[in-house]
């Protein structure tokens, strides 16, 4: 086999995902990096079995000290239960055969750059890309970067995210994120900075609780294995349109759930400082290749998801993975137009679903008071303590959506694929 030389832009999950499993199918990877250092900071991540997978065949999960949450909950903002599921944990390894995991994104991030390391990925940092010429002979890629240094390979990997550079070198313009109407406050909670102790037994017993509200909703979960509590909550936004983060004021942030459940607002009675966060997202792309064949998107690139389904991450994850697996038959660039649009057809339109079903979610969690909220709410207190069998207002726990999404196998996937092809 003759490898290819693969340029990644971005050590995101993305990136590193690409990165692990494009080595381990037998290809040169270098990541190029615009940060001087992967550094400590970052929030929680919730993992789910089609991502947990990946990690556990790569000897990453196991390395992470994470919460497997034994129950999920959604309550109104009143306090009212509207669902619940106990064994959560449990349920998710017997119906999918992986678990569903909350995690710091720092763990994770340096567990994966420790694997893609260990397995020979050039990882160069403080490298920012300022361009591309995909239109050279070979046709190798070149990849211009802002400390002059030219770097060619036959095939880039943009995963450099929402405000991505190989994004506008593919469409050939600026292309800026759009904004949702929400933006996130994000924080993590010390179980040490926790007063309370039945919160403190709370974080000591992982679970998922989702608040849900009139045009808001909060979600909390435990992190290394109690030691933390993530808490997101998502609101109007209320940034200006250029500001994409900036610090939260912590009474304006109080008074948005002044009202709610005591349980939330007597957590953040606890926190000290806050930033929040806009929320972005962007249209759907005609194509995530290049005319050559020597670029290919992924990840937040192209397909930015909002934070309610917890996807972004476990999608980027996907699509690193299914991108390297089906590279592990490429033996020459004459074979990747093929191999990117096999890629495309598997990627695209599940990427482009599960962001569609993020705004549904949205949607669903955020009805004002009112005629639909009472049917909602009344749907979902009547399935209280049952199997669900159908359609549901929560798709984290929604039968028809949970199998679709939870369920994917990436390795099967690309071995079904390549058996319809003949490839061996």
């Amino acid at each position: 086999m003759s490898p290819l030389s693969i340029i990644i832009v971005g050590a995101g999950l993305s990136g590193l995902a690409a990165a692990i499993q494009c080595v381990l199918s037998g290809h040169e990877v270098t990541v190029l990096e615009s940060a001087r250092e992967l550094a400590e900071i970052g929030a929680g991540l919730q993992i789910t079995p089609n991502a947990s997978r990946l990690l556990q065949n790569w000897g990453i999960y196991q390395k992470i000290r994470s919460c497997e949450p034994s129950t999920i909950s959604v309550y109104r903002y009143t306090g009212q239960l509207l669902a619940h599921e106990d064994n959560f944990d449990q349920n998710i390894k017997y119906k999918y055969g992986a678990p569903f995991s909350d995690m710091h994104r720092v763990d994770l991030q340096q567990a994966m750059v420790q694997k893609a390391r260990e397995l020979g990925v050039n990882l160069v940092l403080g490298t920012r890309v300022t361009g591309l010429d995909l239109e050279t002979e070979a046709p190798r890629a070149e990849v211009y970067t802002d400390s002059g240094v030219i770097w060619d390979a036959d095939l880039v990997v943009g995963a450099d995210g929402l405000w991505s550079k190989t994004r506008e070198c593919l469409l050939g313009k600026s292309d800026p994120p759009l904004p949702t109407g929400d933006l996130a406050y994000r924080i993590v909670l010390r179980w040490d900075e926790i007063k309370d102790e039945r919160l403190r037994d709370m974080v000591r017993n992982p679970g998922v609780r989702f608040w849900i509200g009139p045009g808001c909703h909060a979600v909390g979960y435990s992190l290394r294995g109690g030691e933390m509590f993530n808490l997101v909550l998502l609101v109007p936004d209320d940034l200006p349109e250029d500001v994409a983060r900036a610090d939260g004021n912590l009474e304006e942030m109080k008074k948005l759930f002044a009202g709610w459940d005591a349980v939330l607002t007597d957590l953040l009675s606890n926190i000290s400082t806050v930033h929040k966060w806009k929320l972005l997202h962007r249209d759907h792309l005609p194509t995530w290749t290049s005319p050559h064949s020597n670029l290919a998107l992924i990840g937040d690139a192209c397909h930015p998801m909002l934070p309610y389904l917890a996807q972004g991450a476990n999608s980027s994850i996907e699509d690193g993975a299914v991108l390297g697996l089906l590279l592990a038959s490429v033996t020459d660039v004459e074979q990747l137009p093929e191999t990117l649009g096999t890629f495309q057809r598997m990627r695209k339109e599940r990427g482009e679903e599960i962001a569609r079903q993020t705004f549904l979610q949205r949607r669903d969690f955020h009805l004002r008071d009112g005629v639909e909220q009472e049917e909602r709410d009344r749907l979902m207190t009547s399935l209280l303590g049952q199997e669900l069998e159908g359609p549901f207002p929560s798709r984290w726990t929604c039968p028809i959506v949970q199998k679709w999404l939870y369920g994917y196998d990436a390795e099967k996937e690309v071995e079904k694929i390549q058996r319809k092809s003949g490839v061996p």
